[in-house]
Formats: C-alpha cells, sequence, structure tokens
C-alpha cells in the first residue's frame, strides 16, 4: 500500500474517532483530565477553522464547511453534556472549567453571567442572525445567475474564448457553488442552535447544581450558589468562545466580497489604500485632540500617525506607478524575444467557421444588441435534439478583407456557402400565394435561394399583413448556418465523437457496448455507419436500437452500407415519421423492377466496397428519366421521394445523390404498415 493510501486511511479512521468520541461522551462519564484536554482540543480545532476560512482564496477551498458545522457542534454539545455530569456529581469539572470561571469570569457569578450573556447576545443576534440573512440572500442570488452564467460559457464556448474542458470546469464550479451556498443556508441553523442549547445548558447546570449541593452534599445556600455558579459560568464561557470563533468562520465565508483573493491582503489595502482618506481622518482626530477636552496627546499622537501613513502609502503608489510606466516597454520587448514562435497553433483548423464583414459585426457584439451568439448556441442545441449529434464549436470572426454586408461559412477552413445581407433591412419572401406586390430590392433568401425582396422596417407590418414571410438579417444567417450544418454534419462527426456516444451509452447499457466493441465493430467502422446516417438525414438519437441491430447483424457481415441498411429498417418508425403522416395518403414515385435488376447485376465488390459498373450512357437515361419524375412531384408541391427495394436502395441513392442531392430514396421495408402511399409514377428508362 502506497504512503497516499495509507495517510487517507488515517485521516478517515481520524474522523471516524472524532465523531465515535462524541457519541461515547453522552454515554460514559469521563475523568476531569480527559475532558480537559478534549476542551483544549476543541478550541484549537476552532481557531484553525476560524482562520482557515478567513484565508480561503476560494470558498470552494472550504466546501464541506456545512458538515464540519455539524461535527463540531455535536462534539461540543457531548463536551457539555460531560462537563454537566461532571459537575452535578462531584461538584468538580477540570482544571479548564475552572479557571475559566475564576479568571474570565473574575471569580464572580455577577460578572461571569455579564460576560456570558454578553457573548451569547453578540453570537445570537449579531453573528448568526446576519450571517443566517447573508447565507440566504447569497444562495438565493445563486441560483437565480445560474442559467446567465451557463449562457455565458455556451458564448465563451461557442466564440473560442475557451475550451471544452474550461467550460465543463466552469459550469462544475458553478453547480459547486450553489450546492455549497444552498448548504449553508441551512448550516447556519447548527451555529444558531449550538449557541441556544449552550445557554439552556448553562440555565440547568446552575440550578441543577445548587439543588445537588444543597439537598445532597448538605451545603447551604450561600456556599452552593458560590461553588456552582463558577463552574458553571466557566462551562459555560469555555464552550462559548469556541462557538463564537465557529460563528465568525460562518460570517467569514458567507461574507467575503472576493471569492479568488487574499482576504487579509484586500481588506488592509482597501481600508488603507487611498491617501486622501487617511489625510482627512488624521486632521479630524487631530483637531479632536485640540479643540475639545479629550486626550490631546494620544488623539494628536493618533492623528499625526494617519497622516504619515498617508504620506507613505501616496509615495508607495506613485513608485508604483513610475516603475509599471518605465518596466512595461522593456518588458513587452523582452517577452517577444523570449516567446518562440508558436506554429502549432496555426495548424489548427477549425471545423465551422462563420466569418464575416464589419457592417454585420453589430449582430455578433452583445454589448450593441447583437443576439447572433445566443441563436450559435441554440443552432448546436436544436441540432444535438435534431440528429442525436454533438455540433463542434461555431468559430465566429470579423474579416475586413469581405465586404461589410457579406459572410461566409467554412467546412474544415475551405469556404462552403456565403451570403449577402442589408443591415436594418428585413427580408420578405413570398409563399406562393400573395398576389399583392410590395417594393424593395429583389435578391434571394441564401439557404434555400428562393426569390425574395429587402423592405425597410416601415414596410415590416404591411408585408406581413399581405402574407408576405418576412424575417430579420440573424435570422438568415442562423438558417442559412443550420441548413450547412445539416448538410455537412456527417464529415464532421469524428472518431472522438463516437467514442463520446459510446462512453455515454455505456453508463446505462455496459453489455451492450461490451458485446459490441470492440469484439465486433471498431470505433471506425461505427463511425461509418452513423455518417451513413446523417448523411440521408437520418437522426443517430436512439443509439440503443443502432447498437442492438449493429450488433445483430455485425457477426455476418463488417459491410457499413449493408449495415447502414439494417439499421434503417430498425429505425422505420423514425424514419416514417419525418417523411409520411399517419391517415394521409403520400404521393412516392417507383423504381422500374428492370432498372432495379440492372442495377444489382453491375454491383462488384472490392475489399474497400462496393460500386457499380453501369454503362454511362445507361446511367445518364436513369438520372434523366429520375429527374422527370422529382420535376413532377416538384410542381405538385410534394416532396421527392423514390420508393425501391431494400437490396437496391443504397446503391441506387449513392447514383442519384451528386445530382439530386434533395432526393429522398426509401425502401419498402423502411416504412410503417399504417403509412398509405400512392404512387404517382415509375421511374422507367
Amino acid at each position: 500500500m502506497d504512503k497516499k493510501k495509507i495517510i487517507n486511511r488515517v485521516y478517515d479512521y481520524g474522523l471516524a474517532l472524532y465523531i465515535v468520541a462524541a457519541i461515547v461522551m453522552l454515554i460514559i462519564p469521563l475523568k476531569d483530565w480527559i475532558l480537559d484536554i478534549l476542551l483544549a482540543f476543541d478550541m484549537s480545532l476552532s481557531f484553525v477553522i476560524m482562520f482557515t476560512a478567513m484565508f480561503a482564496t476560494d470558498v470552494l477551498e472550504m466546501s464541506f464547511f456545512p458538515t464540519i458545522l455539524l461535527f463540531t457542534t455535536i462534539f461540543r454539545i457531548a463536551l457539555n453534556v460531560s462537563s454537566t455530569r461532571l459537575i452535578l456529581t462531584e461538584g468538580s469539572a477540570g482544571e479548564v472549567i475552572t479557571v475559566f470561571g475564576t479568571f474570565v469570569g473574575g471569580g464572580d457569578l455577577i460578572v461571569g453571567a455579564i460576560v456570558y450573556v454578553i457573548l451569547i447576545i453578540v453570537q445570537l443576534m449579531v453573528i448568526n442572525k446576519g450571517s443566517e440573512r447573508v447565507a440566504e440572500v447569497s444562495a438565493r442570488f445563486t441560483l437565480d445567475a445560474m442559467p446567465g452564467k451557463q449562457m455565458a460559457i455556451d458564448a465563451d464556448l461557442n466564440t473560442g474564448a475557451i475550451t471544452d474542458a474550461e467550460a465543463k470546469a466552469r459550469r462544475d464550479k458553478i453547480q459547486e457553488e450553489a450546492s455549497f451556498f444552498g448548504a449553508m443556508d441551512g448550516a447556519t441553523k447548527y451555529v444558531k442552535g449550538d449557541a441556544t442549547a449552550g445557554l439552556i445548558i448553562t440555565a440547568t447546570n446552575l440550578i441543577g447544581g445548587i439543588a445537588m449541593g444543597v439537598l445532597r452534599k448538605g451545603m447551604d445556600v450561600n456556599t452552593a450558589i458560590n461553588t456552582y455558579s463558577i463552574l458553571t459560568m466557566g462551562d459555560g464561557l469555555v464552550s462559548s468562545i469556541p462557538s463564537l470563533m465557529i460563528s465568525m468562520s460562518t460570517g467569514i465565508l458567507v461574507t467575503k466580497g472576493s471569492k479568488e483573493a487574499d482576504f487579509g491582503h484586500l481588506l488592509i489595502k482597501q481600508l488603507f489604500g487611498m491617501p486622501k482618506t487617511l489625510y482627512l481622518v488624521g486632521g479630524v482626530v487631530a483637531g479632536l485632540g485640540i479643540l475639545s477636552p479629550l486626550p490631546t496627546v494620544l488623539y494628536v499622537t493618533f492623528g499625526a500617525a494617519f497622516i504619515l501613513m498617508g504620506r507613505i502609502t501616496s509615495q508607495t503608489i506613485e513608485e508604483v506607478s513610475t516603475e509599471a510606466e518605465v518596466a512595461a516597454p522593456e518588458e513587452q520587448q523582452a517577452e517577444e524575444i523570449r516567446q518562440p514562435e508558436n506554429v502549432t497553433s496555426l495548424l489548427q483548423v477549425d471545423p465551422i467557421e462563420l466569418e464575416f464583414g464589419y457592417g454585420i459585426i453589430p449582430l455578433a457584439d452583445v454589448n450593441q444588441g447583437g443576439d447572433l451568439l445566443d441563436r450559435v448556441v441554440m443552432i448546436r442545441r436544436q441540432v444535438a435534439l435534431e440528429l442525436g449529434t454533438v455540433v463542434p464549436i461555431i468559430r465566429l470572426r470579423d474579416n475586413i478583407q469581405l465586404n461589410p454586408n457579406q459572410y461566409i461559412i467554412k467546412i474544415k477552413g475551405i469556404q462552403v456557402s456565403d451570403g449577402e445581407i442589408l443591415f436594418d433591412h428585413y427580408m420578405a419572401m413570398n409563399p406562393g400565394h400573395v398576389e399583392d406586390e410590395i417594393t424593395g430590392i429583389p435578391t434571394f433568401e441564401p439557404s434555400f435561394h428562393l426569390p425574395a425582396i429587402w423592405i425597410t422596417e416601415s414596410q415590416r407590418e404591411r408585408a406581413e399583413s399581405l402574407g408576405y414571410t418576412v424575417v430579420d438579417p440573424p435570422s438568415i444567417i442562423a438558417t442559412h448556418l443550420t441548413e450547412i450544418i445539416r448538410e455537412h454534419i456527417s464529415e464532421l462527426m469524428t472518431r472522438q465523437d463516437v467514442q463520446n456516444l459510446v462512453d455515454n451509452l455505456k453508463e446505462n447499457h455496459p453489455a451492450l457496448v461490451d458485446e459490441l466493441v470492440p469484439k465486433l465493430m471498431s470505433l471506425g467502422e461505427i463511425e461509418k455507419v452513423l455518417q451513413n446516417l446523417l448523411k440521408e438525414g437520418v437522426s443517430i438519437r436512439d443509439l440503443v436500437t443502432i447498437f442492438e441491430t449493429l450488433a445483430d447483424f455485425a457477426p455476418s457481415t463488417r459491410d457499413p452500407d449493408i449495415l447502414t441498411e439494417y439499421v434503417r429498417q430498425s429505425l422505420k418508425r423514425a424514419i416514417s415519421s419525418k417523411y409520411f403522416m399517419p391517415g394521409e395518403t403520400t404521393s412516392v414515385v417507383t423504381l422500374d423492377p428492370k432498372i432495379e435488376q440492372e442495377i444489382m447485376s453491375s454491383v462488384k465488390q472490392t475489399e474497400t466496397g462496393a460500386y457499380l459498373t453501369l454503362d454511362p450512357a445507361r446511367t445518364k437515361a436513369i438520372l434523366n428519366a429520375v429527374g422527370e419524375q422529382v420535376r413532377k412531384l416538384e410542381d405538385a408541391g410534394r416532396l421527392a421521394i423514390i420508393m425501391a427495394s431494400p437490396i437496391v436502395r443504397m446503391y441506387f441513392k449513392k447514383m442519384t445523390e451528386d445530382y439530386y442531392k434533395d432526393l429522398i430514396v426509401i425502401s419498402y421495408n423502411e416504412v410503417e404498415p399504417n403509412i398509405e402511399l400512392q404512387s404517382v409514377g415509375m421511374v422507367t428508362a
């Protein structure tokens, strides 16, 4: 066993012994010398807690403080019970309690009682009540601020200001702070209850002690009062002082304005760091000593000290400012010389980039009311819900080389699309049934290349009343970006993304994952199947069904394309619900059985996969026939859907995907039985 494990085990046993000792003290009477040791230990522990709270640079360094309050409260109550037992049975409770009763309490019942009551009042009415209120407000504000902090983290993550690991660490810290302040809100009740219990126990000791002295030990009333009052006040004082320090620790933790700074340094700097304030204080204090009956020497001395302190502080500030001005250029130049050129960062390629001209900057600047960053966050969330995969970080950058109103979208560093907007204008699109025309600047909607018109703010209400679809510039960019992501989501998926999906699935379905990965399929093979599904817009959220299907058929074939077809058939409910409506008849086009047979006859299998060996002229004829049927469906305002046999579907889709990107090819095995289809044409050539 290594040294670290031994130390951790010692800590565990020590904590357990601390709790067990408290329980034992409630049951078994203690000797007075043992009680002295435990009282000294309790006071020492209270000092440790108070100074640790004072100098902790982050409240989460004492995240277990509520638990510490509970343990120390139980231990201190156990000490009170043990001391009460000794006072009532033996008329003595050890040297520590005696010293506190005679020295701290002045050996007098009235003096000791007054000191004790003052301590209790300060603890209950001032420290505990204030700490309780601050803890309650801090907990409420922390919980209310959580959504805003989460959005800020998402915004920083999307802009590339922080990494995924840093974002996770920040989210964890926000959660821990919320849990800490929520627990502190309740834990302050321990301290308040501890002080109240101490007050009740002290009163009980005094009354019970006098009764025991008079009735059991034959003392007269005065002797009993003198004997037991000193012990009772000593017991109350020796327990209330550690309790007061714990209360101070609680107040320090919940009232720290800076959660990540040196407490003592900041406090002194904020109090005595402004020379003007020190000069004024020195002048006022010295004036009081000269012009009033107050002790002249004392007040003038203090006034001079404050003036001198102000002068020293002023000189220190000037020296630091001068040194900073002199050292800044030299340090910057030296840093530039010392720092090697970091060419590694230049090699990194961002998966998705949105670059825009300076005219679009206000849309992305939160300080100017722009909400483009929030829309990017929503795009990632929307695609995750729709397709079941995590979209990589989207980098937003301004590019002065672009036209002011232009933006471009890059995938893996290569531009794939662009667009142009007019700031302070709206884009109006005719859905097809509006006859009235509006004036504006003709243009095309960038996502679907539909005809549109740029209109001004004053024309917006009229356009909407006529039936035009009116969208603002941020919505145009967001829609365009969403469509580009959907189109390229399959190539954005990496093996690391697959590994993350596998790890998440393994938490609830370990047997399934262990059977499939890596015994039957590698991450790369699973990645190909998932990419095939995403390429045709099939959601992979139902990973359990996907992995179950792969585990069933992977022993018989390792071809990702064939496995994809099996998975699609298992997901037929999701595919049917996406393209068909139950109770409605959907118009589709079928594939001529002769063409299906021709395609299957031309399939050639190789080690790298299957491909078609159709004659180019024959391929062209089939594609022309497909185009004719697709136009018929589109002219009728319907989706272009072609039905094919399960064994032919994937090869036919590969043959047509480069020419008809929006063409939907579905096999008969991917349609639910309750779906009604109507063939309105056949692809034949």
